[in-house]
């Protein structure tokens, strides 16, 4: 019986698991190895960690936990349910796991644009956090990627970034006059032709090349179609949900289910790495608070 069974091994579920282990937890870690941000070169925003290595950082991490006798599986996690006060969790393996609580710390994959070519750029030049990656993007030609009515919002906000941005709507055009006088105004250009490919080397945008054969020079590229759950053990478990996709959750990570708690971007709007990491140490005090009052002897 572990004292908590911790889904997901990024920053959320490292550091909720650094808190435990430092209150002398029986902890396990789950890492299916496949982390939002596993194609980004860089992971800014980060206060003494600004531009690392996202894949270093969380090297880093697990090994900071060995102190603590933190164990680490490098397994995904088939299923997992709660029943009589306990959590019950089988990995990919088939193996049985029970803990008294659980912290689901399984993160968000991003919805891709459906542009040939994209995927060779995505996590160097083409984006979808500004806040993450716009200051290296800074007084470059920046297209916003957004069908419809989507991107309006994005490409007023990459104002902020460089005095170039245009709006990509691929071939969509639902604009309102409304919305082209406030783009206009803003001096953000729109380009409603549908997008064939993206052209570049090495990583590098350099033309978005359009389907009536003519070439945009472009250099960098963000886009915001969405997210969904990376797994569908909050779901399996019967967490409360947004109407965002993400798990609800109360001030200190807890969901609506006893002992379950939910850390990082999966129950979250705000989703950067630090943000993260902070709401994973939130859950390990919190979780190691409740073992403690049930642990507690009661005096008659």
């Amino acid at each position: 019986m572990y004292d908590v069974i911790i889904i997901g091994g990024g920053p959320a579920g490292l550091n909720a698991a650094m808190l435990l282990g430092r209150s002398r937890r029986k902890v396990i870690v789950f890492d299916g190895g496949k982390p939002r941000n596993r194609w980004a070169r860089r992971m800014n925003g980060f206060l003494t960690s600004d531009g690392a290595k996202p894949g270093e950082f969380i090297q880093k991490g697990r090994e900071e936990l060995v102190k603590y006798g933190v164990e680490l599986k490098d397994l995904e996690v088939a299923s997992a349910t709660y029943s009589k006060g306990q959590f019950v969790v089988n990995d990919a393996d088939g193996t049985v796991y029970h803990s008294r609580k659980l912290l689901l710390a399984t993160g968000l994959k991003d919805i891709l644009p459906e542009v040939e070519g994209l995927e060779a750029f995505y996590g160097t030049t083409v984006h979808h956090c500004p806040y993450c990656d716009g200051w290296e993007s800074r007084d470059k030609a920046i297209a916003v990627y957004g069908k419809d009515r989507s991107g309006i919002g994005q490409a007023l906000a990459m104002k902020n970034w460089s005095a170039d941005v245009t709006l990509f709507t691929d071939g969509t055009d639902e604009l309102q006059r409304a919305d082209l006088e406030l783009l206009e105004a803003n001096e953000v250009k729109v380009e409603k032709e549908k997008i064939q490919r993206l052209e570049g080397e090495d990583g590098n945008l350099q033309h978005i090349v359009l389907q009536n054969g003519e070439k945009r020079a472009q250099q960098a590229m963000f886009f915001s179609e969405g997210t969904k759950q990376q797994s569908n053990l909050g779901e399996m478990l019967g967490c409360e949900f947004t109407s965002a996709g993400v798990i609800v959750t109360r001030r200190l990570q807890q969901s609506n289910i006893p002992g379950l708690y939910v850390a990082g971007d999966a129950a979250r709007d705000v989703q950067m790495v630090i943000v993260a990491a902070a709401e994973g140490a939130k859950a390990g005090v919190a979780i190691n608070m409740e073992l403690q009052q049930e642990d507690r002897k009661k005096v008659n």
